[in-house]
């Protein structure tokens, strides 16, 4: 589900915040989330 939710985010198709509900789902994780948006849960 990672590399989806990556080509979505990468594409325009998903929004950041729809890559964060992702994550409250536990979907994917708090990394993967950094590692998909270049940023922390925190927005650091």
């Amino acid at each position: 589900m990672f590399e989806k939710i990556k080509k979505y985010y990468e594409t325009g198709v998903w929004s950041e915040q729809r890559v964060r509900e992702a994550v409250a789902k536990n979907v994917i994780t708090a990394e993967q989330f950094k590692e998909i948006t270049g940023k922390g849960l925190l927005g650091e």
